[in-house]
């Protein structure tokens, strides 16, 4: 009776069994996401964007901001906010090109 009931293999486990295991999982992950079931992760071009983005907007709307405020403090309408506008976009593109450009490898 003890032949008729399933176990271990006492020689342990294939490696070949065992990597085409691993290659099966693999593969269904990859399917999962090609049709859309399982979200994908994002990736490092997807958060640089968004970190582009970000910096651009804030350096518009922080220069234009605090131009405006300064613009309604000394009665200068338009030209501190004009200047202020200037200076934001200015520091966005700094940091936009900071942000994108990539250091050669130490040797």
């Amino acid at each position: 009776m003890a032949a008729d009931t399933p176990g271990q293999d006492p020689a342990g486990e294939d490696s070949r069994i065992v990597s085409l295991e691993e290659r099966i999982a693999k593969a269904e992950r990859a399917e999962k996401v090609r049709q859309g079931a399982v979200e994908q992760q994002a990736d490092d071009g997807t958060r640089l964007g968004n970190r582009v983005l970000a910096e651009l907007i804030g350096g518009l709307v922080g220069g234009a901001l605090i131009g405006w405020v300064l613009d309604r403090l000394f009665s200068t309408t338009p030209w501190l906010l004009l200047v202020f506008l200037g200076l934001g976009i200015v520091a966005a593109f700094r940091n936009i090109i900071r942000l994108t450009t990539t250091k050669p490898p130490e040797q």
